[in-house]
């Protein structure tokens, strides 16, 4: 049976994205434990289905991926500096921060951004001073040594800094990129919630189990992960349309991902004579030529998508056995009726 893959991808200059990012430090490793701020999340089929509608000041929905009807913030293309410094009060210091990719445009919304203290407190943590989602923030903090982290998505960047006043500019590169998904079959695009992406960290080709760090992403959402390279696993369907496709993220570009699958549509129908009506309560198995079951259910006519290839349909209905031998050609969705003789 063959299910070769296609795979095709596109890069353009990409408007800011963010998710939420644990610190990769042991406060955060209590709050993805909790599963809070984490991609991880603990339940495959919560919180990337249907992710609820963003704003501008929180634009991804749970789980980290960005629904396709959300505003996406932008990048300030002229900003040169962050924000206006506030008052400073005697014996303190400004913080203004800000993120860029590269030497690029500021980066306008999407941030958090966490200040801690450089020295670890008796519990031998890293103790939080201050958080922030804007932008661009100043923050005005006492003089001494702090280490500064800034999330936007998976990718992050960290910096020690020493306040010793009256202001202080930090400047971030964040090289982050993102991915946006969807499937076909031929040049048809495979309608929304019909097929479903998994994205892994690194080729599919190197060895050990992963986990992946983005699960059930639907297509038209975005993924915001650092550049480098991942492969995607795309399911069409509940049965055997799979297909693996590796992929290259380039930092400050927004890629489309396009994968083809080799597959159709079959409805399943015991009947007791050629286009006559269809039986209840049938039990149906779906096997390869050798014997591997691909698909089972009940129903009288259920539908099923299958990988191009031959298959054999066994159906059950009031203790007697009927099959049929059939072969799906991609994109030909159709009947397949089993007689009941």
């Amino acid at each position: 049976m063959s299910n070769a893959p296609a795979f095709a991808a596109r890069g353009r200059l990409w408007p800011a994205l963010a998710i939420i990012l644990p610190l990769l430090v042991p406060q955060a490793a209590s709050a993805q434990a909790a599963g809070q701020n984490s991609l991880f999340s603990a339940t495959p089929t919560t919180g990337l289905i249907a992710p609820a509608p963003a704003t501008r000041g929180e634009p991804f929905g749970s789980g980290g991926v960005l629904a396709p009807q959300s505003e996406w913030p932008l990048t300030t293309p002229h900003a040169t500096s962050p924000s206006a410094v506030p008052m400073v009060p005697a014996g303190q210091v400004a913080l203004a921060l800000s993120a860029r990719f590269g030497k690029g445009a500021l980066i306008d919304g999407g941030l958090t951004w966490r200040v801690y203290s450089a020295k670890r407190d008796t519990t031998g943590t890293f103790h939080l001073v201050k958080e922030d989602k804007s932008p661009a923030p100043t923050l005005v903090l006492p003089p001494g040594a702090y280490i500064v982290h800034v999330g936007f998505g998976l990718a992050t960047a960290v910096k020690p800094v020493t306040l010793n006043g009256p202001t202080v500019h930090a400047d971030f590169d964040l090289p982050a990129g993102a991915m946006r998904l969807e499937g076909r079959v031929g040049d048809v695009r495979i309608p929304a919630g019909q097929v479903s992406f998994d994205v892994y960290k690194g080729s599919q080709f190197e060895p050990g189990d992963r986990r992946p760090i983005a699960e059930r992403v639907m297509t038209g959402n975005v993924v915001v992960v650092p550049e480098g390279t991942y492969y995607i696993v795309s399911n069409y369907g509940d049965a055997n349309s799979v297909v693996r496709s590796d992929i290259r993220v380039a930092a400050g570009k927004l890629t489309d991902i396009t994968v083809t699958h080799r597959a159709a549509a079959i409805t399943l129908k015991l009947v007791s004579e050629k286009g006559g009506e269809a039986l209840a309560s049938t039990a149906w198995s779906v096997l390869t030529p050798g014997g591997d079951v691909i698909k089972e259910s009940i129903g009288a006519f259920p539908r099923v998508i299958l990988a191009e290839g031959e298959y054999r349909a066994i159906a059950r209905n009031e203790g007697k056995v009927f099959e049929r031998e059939f072969k799906v050609v991609t994109g030909v969705d159709g009947d397949v009726e089993v007689l009941a003789q």
